[in-house]
């Protein structure tokens, strides 16, 4: 690339889109380009200090720390700024996930960039966008690795004499469909196993008439409450495939093979994601996602909490999306324009169940037919793959296939501004959509311009009496004196989750407050003082706890061969859960009561 083209790519991104035309000529001439195979370290956490600006501009690199993925950055994404600004080793290892070209900018050019009246803004929104995002990440990974052996025995142990011949233990093995057998010598422990009955007798030299004491090993013991991870450990330095679980009275509760361990993948957020974000292809890709049930029923086995639950499986479907608009982009060749693909609704709020529908917008920093045109496609085939991998499109088709959810951002912020301006009915049912946003891929920085008409919605009071209603229009199921609504069944996502994040999101805009997080913002609106403490609280209680309802309604249809839906039958819950879940309707109607006075009659 030369030195005309280099600046021409540089000016359609930040910081540089700001600098004045021979500005950015002088940059690109004392640039440099670099290409990196897949998997080779750029810049090393804790390594060498940054010489260097990088800006990649073809393929992606990965930011991790401590092992783990915390962002992905594409091309016109910059990295390195942190570190070369400050003389400090770098906070993030910097790796090429493929082939990847990058343009490298010495130390003055780069100061010189940031000296720009772009650059301290870039220089800010940047760290706390990857201060903000490791912290997401690490929250969203909980260590499923405290699981306990106790907690994977899913049979009883089978034992036979020492005696008995080496034939017959193994039909006892195969009637019992196990793959280890025991034998108790006082107080000695013996296991023979599958993998043993194939070196010795199968394709060794021992008879299978033979007794069984001949061929047995000593089994390794753990404890019930030994840590899964340990026990793989110890299996592994031992030479063995199988651990046996004894309590404090030397009473075997069960054996478990490496198999049974290896399943722990199953149930590990970091599995998943890094098989996710490694998959090859769309089909691997929709491979990795099944995986994402028997992951969800883990956490809940785990004990992880319900709005925990939320935040892991809302970062997968963050993975999924990166990984299909890699795959597209890489199908397609490059985008026309920066862009930024925004997650709406749920996963925006990172509240995302598997009851939950798609919802995602794009923003692009190019106008007419032929940009749009490759942006439809890139939204073609994330949406479509996000079918493949379990997502549902949103009834109301709000997603980024769809022109009216993929616009220039020029277009998108009028679009915001509309919303505040003039809140009929069609810009409500977007502001109550849209409203709810995070940018989770791309590098144009398309938020802050949205963010900063979202603070001027609190001086729009006809938009806030309309937002208010809102709040009021899904009443919780309750019917006489309270009580819980007869029925078909209570639709825990319209009846409670919705209403909430609806009073939530009223309160929040009414006050100048930003942030997406439904708890968050309940708890930034009471620090506020926009509502009581007692309020406050009940809302947050009870949002937690039809959270957690619906997502145990969503477990118990998975393990009935169902798909998850948002509707329980109350019957069907325990007394102690139907109290709990009608106390918390009862908050969210005295909380909408709260808000009549916004509610102008005839609206």
């Amino acid at each position: 690339m030369n030195t005309a083209a280099r600046a021409d790519f540089l000016g359609r991104f930040a910081p540089f889109e700001g600098l004045e035309p021979a500005e950015r000529e002088a940059i690109a001439a004392a640039a440099a380009e670099r290409e990196y195979d897949g998997g080779e370290a750029i810049l090393l956490e804790d390594g060498t200090p940054s010489e260097h600006l990088f800006v990649v501009r073809d393929g992606s690199v990965e930011l991790v720390h401590q092992a783990e993925v915390v962002d992905v950055l594409g091309p016109g994404e910059s990295f390195g700024h942190p570190s070369l600004l400050s003389g400090l080793a770098p906070a993030f290892t910097v790796r090429a996930r493929e082939r990847t070209a990058c343009i490298l900018i010495p130390r003055e050019a780069a100061v010189a960039v940031f000296s720009a009246p772009a650059g301290p803004g870039y220089l800010a929104a940047s760290l706390r966008h990857r201060m903000v995002q490791t912290g997401h990440v690490v929250h969203a990974l909980p260590e499923l690795g405290a699981i306990r052996v106790a907690e994977l025995i899913g049979r009883p142990p089978i034992f036979c004499g020492g005696a008995l011949t080496i034939q017959r233990a193994a039909q006892l093995m195969t009637d019992d469909h196990a793959s280890a057998i025991l034998v108790r010598d006082g107080g000695n422990l013996s296991i023979l196993t599958d993998a043993v009955l194939r070196e010795r007798v199968v394709a060794g030299e021992m008879s299978a008439g033979s007794p069984v004491s001949l061929i047995v090993r000593p089994a390794v013991q753990v404890g019930p409450e030994r840590i899964a991870v340990d026990a793989v450990v110890e299996m592994l330095a031992a030479g063995t495939d199988h651990i046996v679980v004894v309590d404090e009275t030397r009473q075997v509760l069960g054996v478990l093979s490496a198999t049974d361990l290896a399943g722990l993948e199953t149930r590990s957020p970091f599995a998943l994601r890094h098989a996710i974000l490694q998959a090859r292809d769309e089909t691997e890709l929709v491979a990795a996602a099944q995986r994402l049930r028997p992951l969800f029923l883990a956490l809940l086995d785990a004990g992880v909490g319900p709005l925990d639950v939320g935040r892991v499986l809302s970062l997968q479907v963050e993975s999924l999306t990166a990984r299909l608009i890699e795959l597209s982009i890489s199908s397609r060749g490059p985008t026309p324009a920066a862009w930024a693909w925004l997650a709406l609704g749920s996963t925006a709020r990172r509240e995302l169940t598997l009851g939950s529908d798609q919802e995602n917008a794009l923003a692009y920093d190019a106008e007419g037919d032929e940009a749009d045109a490759y942006f439809a496609c890139l939204g073609e085939d994330v949406t479509r793959g996000l079918v493949r991998c379990g997502f549902a499109l949103d009834p109301n088709d709000v997603v980024a296939s769809n022109a009216l959810w993929r616009l220039p951002a020029r277009r998108w912020t009028e679009v915001f501004r509309e919303c505040l301006d003039t809140p009929d009915r069609s810009h409500l049912i977007r502001a109550n959509v849209a409203f709810d946003f995070r940018q989770v891929a791309g590098s144009l920085e398309a938020t802050p311009p949205l963010v900063a008409v979202l603070r001027d919605a609190k001086d729009h009071p006809d938009l806030l009496r309309r937002l208010a209603r809102s709040a009021t229009d899904f009443k919780p199921p309750l019917g006489f004196r309270g009580s819980l609504a007869n029925g078909k069944g209570l639709d825990l996502k319209t009846g409670g989750t919705i209403p909430i994040a609806n009073l939530a999101r009223f309160y929040a805009l009414s006050n100048g407050i930003t942030i997406s997080g439904t708890t968050a913002r309940l708890e930034a609106v009471q620090a506020a003082g926009a509502i009581d403490a007692e309020t406050g609280a009940a809302l947050r209680e009870a949002f937690e706890i039809v959270m957690r309802i619906r997502l145990e309604n969503h477990a118990s249809q998975l393990e009935a061969g169902a798909e998850p839906t948002n509707v329980v039958a109350p019957e069907s819950l325990p007394p102690l859960t139907r109290a709990q879940l009608r106390e918390a309707f009862r908050a969210i109607a005295h909380a909408q009561k709260l808000l009549s006075v916004y509610v102008p009659l005839g609206i």
